[in-house]
């Protein structure tokens, strides 16, 4: 398919590829870096895959290979790493995450100065991936919400001034099932039109739940040639989706043992196993957020969700009254941010390999499901004066 037929965000990742696949072909120009923008997953997977199957092959990506986080690593040190040239592999793959800290506390003028000087004479055999996953692009440009078009708008002054653009724009409905469609065909399996739409209005049109379902849908439906709508009703809706709620439902009603017993029953039933683990973790984050929304504009039914929520962002209709139910059991803002901070915590201790990743998130959901600690107030200097 054309790119022109595609939303703004498979167009834009299709462009990019196509200029990454270029540039290892010796065909065309490469950029001395690239801003990743956008929070949509699915498609900055598609981009690391191409940038890592041009620069990076299997036997140097020890050493060509880098994943730098900014909170931990200044933007000082990867420049420098990026100017200095290695002595195991002629090119540098350096992915940045954590760009946000570029543009919090203060102007960092040095920062970005380092930034110009090294664009100015950028290393030809290093490539600068910044991964802008802070701001949310909608798949209609003109809803984007203020704050993430300022960011936008920021990223595109400093970083942009010296890297291309890579707008990760959230799927729509259309570009999803196109996607499920294509996708299906090029496996020899013919997707019914009711069956992907049930799909990607089960799961919202995220598209890292479509792909991941599909996967499953597909190797099912491998003998038969065809997906249908008892397919996905039964594979989809009946399986992982309706899981997770009762594992969140369990969360919220702070029942440690059936929390547990129902983590026990995902990780059982997932096809990876405990490999599984950073889905779960995602579907986790996903809903807390939204349980974070529905109870901070106050939803009351189900009604009411559809505008609370914006497309991409939507749990199955399935879930709505289920979800709001879950939201209002939390006494406040605080204790969902709670949440999405244990989940974040356990995601970067599964992302550096833990022994035993079941663990990690038995213990998360241990402590989610837990009811939060009471914060002894500490004693002031007006206190003790009027007990002295």
């Amino acid at each position: 398919m054309s790119a022109a037929r595609w939303g703004a965000g498979f167009a834009a990742v299709g462009r990019f590829v196509a200029e990454i696949e270029a540039a290892a072909a010796s065909t065309g120009k490469l950029r001395p870096g690239y801003v990743l923008a956008g929070d949509e997953i699915f498609l900055l997977d598609r981009c690391r895959a191409a940038v890592i199957k041009a620069f990076a092959p299997p036997d140097l990506r020890d050493f060509c290979l880098s994943d730098l986080d900014l909170t931990q690593t200044s933007i000082f040190e990867v420049l420098d790493r990026a100017q200095t040239p290695s002595l195991m592999s002629p090119f540098q793959v350096i992915f940045i995450r954590n760009v946000r800290q570029l543009y919090t506390r203060g102007t960092k003028k040095e920062e970005f100065a380092a930034l110009e000087r090294y664009f100015a004479s950028p290393n030809p055999q290093a490539l600068l991936l910044f991964v802008a996953d802070f701001l949310r692009i909608p798949s209609d440009s003109r809803r984007m919400e203020l704050d993430d078009k300022n960011r936008y708008e920021r990223l595109s002054e400093t970083l942009g001034a010296h890297c291309g653009m890579v707008e990760l724009a959230r799927a729509s409905e259309e570009d999803a099932m196109r996607w499920a469609l294509t996708t299906a065909q090029e496996s020899n399996i013919r997707l019914e039109i009711d069956a992907a739409h049930e799909l990607v209005d089960a799961l919202g049109a995220d598209m890292m739940l479509v792909s991941s379902e599909l996967e499953k849908l597909l190797l099912y439906a491998l003998d038969r040639g065809r997906i249908t709508l008892g397919d996905v009703e039964t594979m989809v809706l009946a399986a992982k989706q309706r899981s997770l709620y009762e594992l969140t439902d369990a969360i919220s009603a702070h029942d440690r043992v059936r929390a547990l017993v129902l983590l026990q029953g995902l990780l059982n039933s997932s096809d990876a196993g405990e490999d599984s683990a950073i889905g779960h973790l995602y579907m986790l984050a996903r809903t807390f957020r939204q349980m974070l929304v529905i109870l901070e504009k106050n939803v009351r039914d189900s009604r009411a969700i559809w505008q609370a929520l914006w497309q991409g962002f939507r749990m199955p209709p399935f879930a709505a009254d289920d979800l709001i139910r879950q939201a209002r059991r939390y006494k406040s803002r605080r204790e969902l941010t709670r949440a999405i901070r244990l989940v974040a915590r356990a995601d970067l201790e599964l992302r550096s390999s833990p022994p035993d990743k079941r663990l990690v998130l038995e213990r998360l959901v241990y402590e989610l499901a837990s009811e939060p600690k009471a914060v002894t107030p500490s004693w002031t200097s007006t206190q003790l004066s009027l007990e002295s």
